[in-house]
């Protein structure tokens, strides 16, 4: 039992309301250390006060050896697919389970006695947008959905955060607040496009994860509109005003002397970090100190201004618990008692298996070639730069292990089965093995770190954060890699391992079956094996367009998504759309019905569904809804998802599927009323296996 009485100063009373405690405390600090509180850890020594800083944590805490996160004493954390792989399992509920899982490794590495070592404010999940394939930093993201990612960004901060009331179990810092999908130039670009667009579109996935529970985001490098997002007016008067964002906003890592140095915004470092300040911003990821001091000094700041942009770090330190006696707090007693470390877990390496499986999507089986019958297999080529290596992109952790492509086949597959492996670095061998074997695998794709150094790529191909792709298409040797193998062999399945899309038109044609997955997974070999053997059944779904070619994608710069990025706009048939992923079993559709033949402005309905696994495998179908506006009074994408299940069936087994539909979903934001508005009329809906592929709709009225 906490005496509330027996505080020495009213910020560290629980008992009181969290801005009166905030209030106290600045009113007891001295300028030089609220100064040092804009930084990442807000710690105040004298006060007693010791708070956490930032790590990195995309898809598994980040204090390993990419990235230099862990610096000269790296920690192993359990590792996911990549983001983009997570997005491609279409599994909320599997999401929020590896963020838990996450919230409680940070957790541990941060309070316990061996290491004490991180930080509880988690730079992630990436709410940005994948509107175009040549995003370096695509990896990042869930794909190119503003629905689709803000489901997922919820999951995620539900999931890192924990469920209790009161307290965090970690703090779900977004990024990069907002229209931040290119990496070139983006010091100084600006991100252009109208008011709907915003509302519609580039913010949703950021106002869904506040709508959940974050409390914490990072401001782009780029301009919107013209003006550099760390000092845009949206900060204060929509993310704080309207979405009640009242937590930690920062900076990019450097961008306050990008808005002197590149974006031309000030004379200098003095008045950048003033606008920064008075934006809303209360840590910089930068050298601000001495620029903060000459503020002062010059009267273009005040210390008024710097006690409101310090609120919003301290509401989260109180939130993590730190301002709190620990016996209040249900996370402080993690990673105490000696308590083995959670990487180590079976549960943790159970769930990246479950994650890693699901993520991986089946693009072509011609003749169900898939899955391979391992009681029949006297031998397996397994050839290309993929086949024995798990790449590890800049925001990952170093995992406890791995397990490449050749150790998942030879764990699966036992000594009885001859593995022919080789990188394709000589072609010849690769293509003899190919040649001698019963089937060929060959393991292409991108390397994400690209030549390793900062912002440097091997081939055009590759992108990364800092490098843009200059190319769709595969490297020209991996290209003469898959069609010397398969003119040997021409039972051979390509495996693409790739964190963006690929222009494989060539491949898709000739090549009878494709697997793609993402990097990074600790996992990699076994889930793989798992899917190539028929243990495993692939279930995972694009979250990204497919181009045929670069040929078919809008200029890169051009950020308004209406003329032609994303499948609501795409403009031409692409090789594989949004939602797409096959199965080695069937699913059939019927009984589409709606709760309501209507449903007013302010309503909701329940729409069902029947799916079947007609096929002789069990599985997993995922069951997308999109709407189409019929006789909208303005421009409405194509079609939008609006809700999507996955739903696992035996052979021969029917369920009804249930995906809610609430009116407010179906709003356009009305520019000249500044609010989001219902239209009466009627909406098509419009239920199927991918966004092109649709197989039952029906029409819904909506009422004033």
């Amino acid at each position: 039992m906490v005496d509330v009485n027996n505080f020495e100063h009213a910020f560290q009373n629980p008992a009181l309301p969290i801005d009166e405690r905030i209030t106290n405390l600045l009113s007891l600090m001295t300028l030089e250390e609220k100064i040092v509180c804009f930084s990442t850890k807000p710690n105040v020594p004298r006060l007693g006060v010791k708070a956490s800083g930032h790590i990195e944590g995309l898809h598994g805490v980040a204090m390993g050896v990419p990235g230099n996160w862990g610096g000269k004493d790296p920690i192993p954390t359990t590792t996911f697919p990549q983001a983009i792989g997570l997005g491609q399992t279409w599994d909320t509920d599997l999401v929020h389970r590896a963020a838990a899982a996450e919230g409680y490794e940070a957790r541990y590495l941060f309070q316990s006695e061996r290491y004490g070592r991180g930080g509880l404010v988690v730079r992630a999940p990436n709410a940005d947008l994948g509107r175009d394939p040549r995003w370096g930093r695509t990896e990042e993201c869930y794909g190119e959905d503003a629905f689709f990612n803000g489901t997922l960004t919820a999951a995620f901060v539900k999931g890192l955060q924990g469920d209790h009331p009161v307290y965090w179990q970690a703090a779900s810092l977004m990024k990069h607040f907002l229209a931040n999908s290119n990496e070139d130039g983006r010091e100084s670009s600006s991100s252009d496009f109208d008011e709907r667009l915003f509302r519609e579109y580039y913010s949703v996935p950021f106002r869904m994860g506040i709508e959940a529970g974050s409390r914490a985001f990072m401001a782009a490098y780029n301009a919107y509109n013209g003006i550099a997002c760390a000092i845009h007016p949206m900060l204060k008067e929509i993310a704080v005003a309207e979405w009640g964002q009242d937590g930690i906003i920062c900076t990019d890592g450097g961008a306050m002397k990008m808005l002197a140095d590149d974006h031309k915004a000030f004379p200098d470092y003095a008045h950048a970090t003033a606008a920064v300040v008075k934006a809303g911003i209360g840590q910089f990821l930068d050298d601000y100190s001495e620029p903060m001091k000459l503020a002062l000094e010059q009267g273009i700041l005040t210390e008024s201004d710097m006690d409101a942009a310090l609120m919003g770090n301290f509401r989260d330190m109180i939130r993590l618990g730190h301002l709190d006696p620990p016996e209040l707090v249900p996370y402080s007693a993690i990673g105490g008692d000696g308590e083995a470390e959670p990487w180590l877990n079976p549960e943790h390496t159970a769930l990246v298996l479950e994650a890693t499986r699901k993520s991986i999507v089946l693009l072509k089986n011609e003749g169900n070639l898939l899955p391979l019958d391992g009681d029949s297999l006297g031998s397996i080529a397994l050839v290309g730069p993929m086949a024995d290596v798990v790449h590890l992109d800049w925001y990952s952790g170093t995992p406890p292990y791995f397990v490449t492509p050749r150790q998942g086949l030879e764990n699966a597959l036992g000594p009885d089965v001859v593995i022919r492996c080789e990188d394709g670095s000589d072609l010849d061998a690769a293509v003899e093995a190919a040649r001698i074997s019963d089937v060929a695998i060959v393991c292409l794709g991108n390397n994400p770190v690209g030549a390793g150094g900062w912002a440097k790529v091997n081939t055009p191909d590759e992108g990364r954060e800092a490098v843009d792709r200059q190319s769709l298409d595969l490297p020209e040797a991996q290209q003469e890699l898959i069609k010397r193998v398969l003119e040997a062999n021409p039972k051979t399945i390509l495996l693409l391992t790739c964190c963006f899309p690929y222009a494989i038109a060539w491949e898709s044609e000739n090549v009878p079956a494709i697997l793609q997955m993402t990097h990074n997974s600790q996992e990699q070999g076994n889930a793989l094996a798992n899917v190539i053997l028929g243990a495993y059944n692939p279930s995972g779904r694009l979250v990204q367009t497919w181009p045929r070619s670069l040929d078919q994608v809008a200029p890169m710069m051009d950020y308004n998504i209406r003329n032609g990025h994303t499948y609501q706009y795409f403009k031409s048939d692409p090789l594989y759309p949004f939602g797409f992923g096959l199965s080695y079993t069937s699913f059939s559709y019927s009984n589409l019905k709606v709760s309501a033949d209507s449903m007013k402005s302010d309503g909701s309905v329940m729409v069902s569904v029947d799916i079947s696994n007609t096929g002789r495998y069990e599985g997993a179908e995922v069951v997308q809804m999109y709407v189409k506006f019929i006789g909208s009074s303005v421009e409405r994408p194509r079609q939008e998802l609006k809700g999507f299940r996955r739903v696992f069936l035996l052979p021969g087994e029917t369920k009804s599927v249930d995906i809610p539909l609430e009116a407010a979903q179906l709003a356009y934001w009305n520019v000249e009323q500044h609010k989001f508005v219902v239209e009466a009329g009627k909406v098509h809906l419009l239920v199927g296996r991918s966004s092109a592929d649709i197989l039952l709709e029906t029409t819904l009225d909506v009422t004033g």
